[in-house]
């Protein structure tokens, strides 16, 4: 059996793979990297499956033990990563041996690194993800942030040493800063605002504040007006969509979002650009940008094309449920299978916390 042993927790690192997406109905958030890209990019870096796990370390990093030889790569913030308290490069595949230590010397640029080790972190799959949902105490090591002596598995390696000098071209790799320019896609509520309150939301420079975290960005900045009301029947939420309460502030709906709200939503943040906020921190300085549903999937396009130029994935995990799973009208058989699942995974989280 493969492990790594942790020697210190770091401010808030947690196991994170792309979410479990399949029980949003159920009410249980999807959770998942914060930044998919720079996870994603760590996993391929190493010969990991796009939905291997991996540990989300934010702002000051744990100290990890390697107890056999493997590969690992660090992506995302530049938070100072060494192997044996010698500086290691991040956004490349290094290899340790039996004994080595990863640390942290400090933030440099952005807030969340990424660490995949070949084989990914073989934490218990719970609702079809291994995520950490500190909230609920779903998913993840013991649904909490790691802290010294918590020992975590391995998954089997796949490929080797195959991986072992593979890197981020330079010019791929992510420049985080404290200015960030935000394409927005308006919608779907944007016509309960009034047409100052839209020309603010796309005109104002907005303040990232201290409460933001997981769950959403909140910034602060000049009020966005509404028509009428900030209220509305509550409705789905999604990733990076732009919440707009009574007081006229937007907060972008992050990783351990609800999956319902209730206040009205201006606009979506694309898919393309939602990493950035993943690595912006309070006091940081943003802008939204109006763009079409087109420039959107272009941008997207973009993205996975960096992902593929670095290495074609392997097979992520086992293929979606069938189409009715998805039909509101598909039976009591699938909501009592869904409703089971969620219950036995209640289960084991309380009889984790009872023992």
């Amino acid at each position: 059996m493969r492990t790594i042993d942790i020697l210190e927790g770091g401010l808030f690192t947690t196991v994170q793979d792309l979410g479990r997406v399949q029980y949003q109905r159920f009410g249980v958030a999807v959770s998942g990297a914060m930044d998919g890209f720079a996870l994603r990019a760590a996993n391929r870096l190493v010969g990991n499956a796009d939905s291997a796990a991996g540990l989300e370390v934010t702002l000051l990093g744990p100290e990890v033990r390697f107890a056999q030889p493997g590969l690992l790569a660090v992506t995302g913030a530049n938070l100072g990563p060494c192997i044996d308290r010698r500086p290691n490069q991040p956004w490349r595949t290094c290899a340790v041996r039996a004994g080595s230590v990863l640390s942290f010397s400090g933030q440099r640029d952005g807030m969340r690194a990424y660490l995949a080790v070949d084989g990914g972190i073989d934490v218990p799959v719970v609702l079809g993800s291994r995520s950490t949902s500190t909230r609920t105490g779903l998913g993840g090591f013991e649904g909490r942030p790691l802290r010294a002596g918590d020992t975590l598995r391995l998954g089997e390696q796949s490929g080797g040493n195959a991986a072992a000098r593979r890197a981020m071209p330079p010019s791929a790799i992510p420049s985080y800063g404290h200015e960030h320019r935000l394409r927005v896609v308006l919608g779907p509520q944007d016509d309960a605002f009034s047409d100052e309150g839209r020309s603010t939301f796309l005109t104002a420079v907005y303040t990232m504040t201290p409460q933001s975290d997981r769950i959403g960005c909140r910034f602060d900045g000049p009020r966005i007006a509404h028509r009428v009301s900030a209220d509305i029947v509550s409705d789905g939420t999604t990733l990076g969509i732009v919440q707009v309460s009574g007081d006229g502030m937007p907060i972008v709906l992050m990783a351990d979002r609800g999956t319902t709200g209730g206040y009205t939503k201006i606009a979506t943040v694309i898919s393309a650009d939602v990493w950035r906020l993943a690595q912006a921190a309070p006091g940081d300085r943003v802008r939204f940008g109006a763009v079409d549903l087109d420039e959107a999937c272009a941008r997207l396009r973009d993205v996975e094309a960096v992902l593929d130029a670095l290495v074609t994935p392997e097979p992520a995990r086992p293929a979606a449920p069938s189409e009715d799973v998805y039909d509101e009208d598909a039976g009591s058989g699938l909501a009592a299978e869904g409703c089971g699942d969620l219950a036995d995974a209640l289960d084991q989280t309380r009889w984790r916390r009872d023992t």
